[in-house]
C-alpha cells in the first residue's frame, strides 16, 4: 500500500472514530434527563408572596422546571426582585439542566406591568403616538433593559391582537396598538425586534386573536367562543404574526377562545387544527409555543390541570404556564405528563422535539 492510500484510509477511520465519538458523548439532553425532568422542561411555575418557597428551589435544583413567572405580588422593589431572580439562577446553577431558566412576567406597558418603570406607556397610546413605529421600537428596547436590569429574560409581550369594538375585552386596558392589523402589525414588530435584541426573549400574544372578545368574554373567568369567519380571523386576526416571525420572535402564546372557523370543539391552545395546522404549517412558525395559564376558567370542561396539560401536549403546544400561585399545580402537571407519556398518549419524539425547541430557546437567553 502506497503511503498516499494509507494516509487516505487512516483519514477515514479518523472521520469515522470522530462522529462515534460525538453520538456517543453528545446525545440529546432530552435522552439525558429522567421522565420527571424531561416533563419539567415544559413547565413554568408561580407562586405566591415575595420570597419563593423552598418547593420551588428543589425542583429547580432537580432539573424539573423551565422556569419561573413573576407577578405583582411577587414584585416589591427591583431590589428585591433582583435578590429573588439570583437565588433562582443560584438554584438553576446547581441542577443537571445547565441551561438558563426562563425568567418572565408581563411587561406590556400602560397598566400592564410587574415592575416599575417602562414600557410607561400602554399600546394603545404608542399606536396613537406621533411616531408609533419608533415609540414601539423603544418601548421594546426599554421593555428588555428593565427586565435584564433585574435579571430576567423573557417578556409575556407584545400583545397582537387587533381591537375589533373601543372598549372591548382587549382594548378596555389599552392593550392593542390599534384596530387595524397593519399598524398592529408593523408595531408589533418594532417591539419585538428591539427587545430581543437587549436579550429579552419577546412573546406574541394571543394567536389567532382575541381582538374581536367582548367585555365579558374573558377566557382567565369563562369558556370563550368567537365566532368569526375564516376569512376575518386570517385577514385580520392573524395578520400581524407574519411580521412577528419575520422578525424572530422567540415564542407565541396560543389563546384559549374556540374558533369555530378553524376547530368547532377545542379551544385554540387544544387544537392541533390551530397549532399545528395554522401555526406551524399554514405560517411556518418554528419557535416555542406557551399556554396561557392553564388554569384558566375557558378549559373549566377540560379537566384537571394535568388532564388540559396532556391536551395541550398532544395538540403541539411546548410550554405549559402554570400560573395559580402554587408549586403544587406545576408537580401535578409534571405528573400528567410523565403518565402521558408512559402509558402513550404522548409520542416520545415529539415531546423530545418539543424540549429540544425550549432548550435552544433557554440557550439564547443570558
Amino acid at each position: 500500500m502506497s503511503m498516499t492510500s494509507l494516509r487516505r484510509r487512516l483519514s477515514w477511520v479518523t472521520l469515522i472514530m470522530t462522529a462515534v465519538a460525538a453520538v456517543v458523548t453528545a446525545p440529546s439532553q432530552a435522552f439525558a434527563l429522567t421522565l420527571q425532568q424531561e416533563a419539567g422542561q415544559r413547565i413554568i411555575y408561580s407562586y405566591t408572596g415575595l420570597t419563593p418557597p423552598a418547593s420551588l428551589i428543589q425542583r429547580i435544583e432537580s432539573g424539573q422546571a423551565a422556569g419561573v413567572i413573576f407577578f405583582g405580588d411577587n414584585i416589591s422593589s427591583d431590589n428585591q426582585i433582583s435578590s429573588v431572580v439570583t437565588e433562582l439562577r443560584q438554584a438553576n446553577a446547581q441542577s443537571p439542566v445547565h441551561e438558563p431558566l426562563l425568567l418572565m412576567t408581563d411587561q406590556e406597558g400602560g397598566e400592564v406591568r410587574r415592575l416599575p418603570g417602562s414600557p410607561v406607556q400602554s399600546e394603545k397610546q404608542i399606536g396613537q403616538s406621533a411616531n408609533p413605529v419608533a415609540a414601539a421600537g423603544q418601548a421594546g428596547h426599554d421593555a428588555g433593559e428593565n427586565l435584564r436590569s433585574v435579571g430576567m429574560n423573557m417578556n409575556l409581550a407584545p400583545v397582537l391582537d387587533v381591537y375589533y369594538q373601543a372598549g372591548n375585552f382587549i382594548d378596555e386596558f389599552q392593550r392593542s396598538y390599534s384596530n387595524n392589523s397593519s399598524t398592529v402589525s408593523s408595531l408589533g414588530q418594532a417591539m419585538i425586534t428591539n427587545q430581543q435584541a437587549v436579550g429579552a426573549a419577546a412573546t406574541a400574544k394571543h394567536f389567532p386573536g382575541l381582538g374581536s372578545a367582548t367585555t365579558s368574554q374573558n377566557t382567565d373567568s369563562v369558556p370563550v367562543t368567537l365566532n368569526l369567519s375564516l376569512n376575518q380571523l386570517r385577514s385580520t386576526d392573524e395578520a400581524p404574526y407574519p411580521a412577528a416571525i419575520a422578525a424572530g420572535v422567540k415564542l407565541i402564546m396560543v389563546s384559549w377562545a374556540v374558533y369555530p372557523a378553524l376547530d368547532a370543539s377545542r379551544p385554540a391552545g387544544l387544537s392541533s387544527a390551530i397549532v399545528q395546522g395554522e401555526l406551524r404549517n399554514r405560517l411556518g412558525y418554528q419557535g416555542v409555543t406557551i399556554t396561557d395559564a392553564i388554569e384558566a376558567g375557558a378549559l373549566q370542561s377540560f379537566g384537571s390541570d394535568g388532564n388540559r396539560s396532556v391536551l395541550a401536549a398532544q395538540a403541539g403546544m411546548d410550554l405549559i404556564l402554570c400560573a395559580n400561585g402554587s408549586v403544587s399545580q406545576g408537580d401535578g402537571v409534571n405528573s400528567a405528563l410523565v403518565s402521558a407519556l408512559q402509558n402513550g398518549q404522548l409520542s416520545q419524539s415529539s415531546f423530545d422535539g418539543a424540549v429540544n425547541r425550549i432548550t435552544a430557546l433557554r440557550n439564547s437567553l443570558p
